[in-house]
């Protein structure tokens, strides 16, 4: 396998049959056993050769919900990143993700469904901390912002100390209260919507949210964050 090379068709090819070839028939039920189908296949090969084909399939398959996600996430959580300089759209930031996956699946082998999203969904706040970080940086180093330039708004990707904090409290949440908690309180899914992406009961997700909420009041208590679930609808 030629690793490079091929990690820049798999991508080209999962952006390609986003815009070209969606199907609006297709369920999240469909993809769910259609990607757990790849999952499967997946962890029964070994060596980069025999894997391309079904990591090729795996992002194909799952490219739909991806972008979902992608674009959830950015608009909801770091809208600055959407604007003015860097005007980032959901299909650019689709392609660096897909690069982050297909890079992370060389070492790490999901084998469940919720286990694959959960790793896209860490690739892809990774992905937009990087983006904003180096945002800010560059921002102050061109000395903005200046006289009739308005400043940037405030949102969840401009990282001050207080951010990073509750980012780090985030990220040490156990894996499926982490997973509900980037869903519902930072991309913006009702509970209905995270339970059909998980393949999970709404029940379970009620249950990991609570966790996790709970779990992030007692790091973060001093914070005073405001963490109560909201009404689903």
């Amino acid at each position: 396998m030629r690793p490079e090379t091929d990690r820049h068709t798999i991508k080209a090819e999962a952006v390609h049959n986003l815009t070209t070839s969606r199907s609006p028939a297709m369920t999240e039920e469909q993809t769910t056993i259609a990607v757990q189908r790849y999952l499967d296949e997946l962890a029964g090969v070994s060596g980069d050769a025999s894997a391309e084909p079904l990591i090729r399939a795996l992002i194909g398959r799952s490219v739909d919900r991806l972008h979902l996600l992608c674009t959830t996430l950015l608009l909801r959580s770091y809208p600055r990143l959407a604007k003015p300089p860097l005007n980032l759209q959901p299909d650019e930031m689709l392609s660096s993700v897909v690069d982050r996956l297909l890079k992370a699946l060389r070492e790490v082998r999901p084998t469940t469904v919720r286990q694959f999203f959960a790793l896209a969904n860490r690739h892809m706040r990774w992905e937009l901390n990087d983006l904003a970080r180096r945002l800010d940086k560059e921002t102050h180093a061109l000395g903005l912002p200046e006289p009739g330039v308005a400043s940037p708004d405030t949102s969840s990707s401009q990282l001050s100390p207080n951010t990073l904090r509750i980012l780090e409290a985030i990220d040490s949440l156990p894996d499926e209260e982490r997973e509900v908690f980037d869903l519902v309180r930072i991309q913006g899914f009702t509970q209905v919507e995270a339970a059909s992406l998980l393949g999970v009961s709404l029940k379970t997700v009620q249950r990991r949210l609570n966790q996790s909420l709970l779990q992030l009041t007692a790091k973060l208590s001093d914070l005073e964050p405001s963490l109560a679930p909201p009404e689903d609808s």
